[in-house]
């Protein structure tokens, strides 16, 4: 299977991204800043990182890895949050690459500052 990014922006994310005969699509539902325990952090940063590793749970539970993401959904409570949320993201995907959509909203717990939905392909 060929995962490639189209149009890379340099910042962890790509116009598009271009897969070919995928043997498995994962579909991941929007992860929250909880730890097992229901436990939410304060900062931003931490619940970011913690979203992300959250993510990576599900992504390994179906035998992949952050790099066959493909496309994420990252829903932020504040604008004040896109340069940290990019920070974090780049910190976790390094130079991999999904395509990538993030929208302004109300989050469904007034806790949670964000929630990250993704499509893997593999």
């Amino acid at each position: 299977m060929s995962n490639r990014a189209i149009n890379s922006s340099g910042l962890s994310y790509a116009q598009a991204c271009l897969v070919e005969r995928p043997s498995k699509l994962l579909f991941i539902s929007g992860q929250v800043p909880a730890d097992a325990e229901g436990k939410v952090p304060e900062r931003f940063e931490d619940q970011c990182r913690l979203v992300w590793r959250n993510i990576e749970a599900q992504l390994i539970a179906a035998g992949m890895k952050l790099t066959d993401l493909v496309k994420v959904t990252v829903f932020l409570s504040d604008r004040q949050y896109r340069a940290a949320n990019a920070a974090v993201r780049k910190e976790v995907l390094g130079t991999h690459a999904p395509a990538l959509t993030i929208i302004i909203t109300g989050i469904y717990d007034e806790e949670w500052l964000l929630e990250i939905e993704a499509i893997a392909a593999a």
